[in-house]
């Protein structure tokens, strides 16, 4: 926060206090006082909840026709995913999915809730829901 304060990045200090009190609400939620630390797996947690919020408001700017406000949500999403571990590659996904699609027996779509529930779980959370869903649909095609 004191790099982006020196370089005059307000931008990335607005993103960096929002995530800042996103947490503080996190631990409140929790009822816990805002001056404990909030653990590795809280803040994952807290930050894919931001990303999505910014990635849905994105989203209803374009189609609002207010195209500005949509670049900025996301410049915010680039900032707060630079705090976000690595997510897995979809060859990746495809590797479990496969597995998971031979272990289940699964041959249609009628149990596709279920195989994509599954896949997600050996995911331990690492994908993205969107990618996994795409992934099982390729799959059942």
């Amino acid at each position: 926060m004191k790099n982006a304060m020196r370089a005059k990045e307000t931008l990335r200090l607005e993103v960096l206090r929002s995530i800042l009190a996103a947490f503080t609400n996190e631990l409140v939620a929790q009822r816990r006082t805002p001056q404990e630390e909030l653990e590795d797996p809280g803040c994952i947690l807290v930050l894919k909840r931001l990303v999505k919020q910014r990635k849905d408001s994105a989203e209803q700017f374009e189609k609002g026709g207010r195209p500005e406000l949509a670049d900025k949500e996301k410049k915010e999403l680039l900032i707060i995913e630079e705090f976000l571990p690595k997510a897995m590659s979809r060859e990746d996904i495809r590797k479990i999915a496969v597995a998971k699609k031979a272990e289940l027996g699964i041959t249609d779509r009628s149990g596709i809730g279920k195989f994509i529930g599954a896949v997600m779980k050996e995911c331990k959370g690492e994908a993205d829901g969107n990618d996994v869903k795409a992934v099982v649909e390729e799959l059942l095609v």
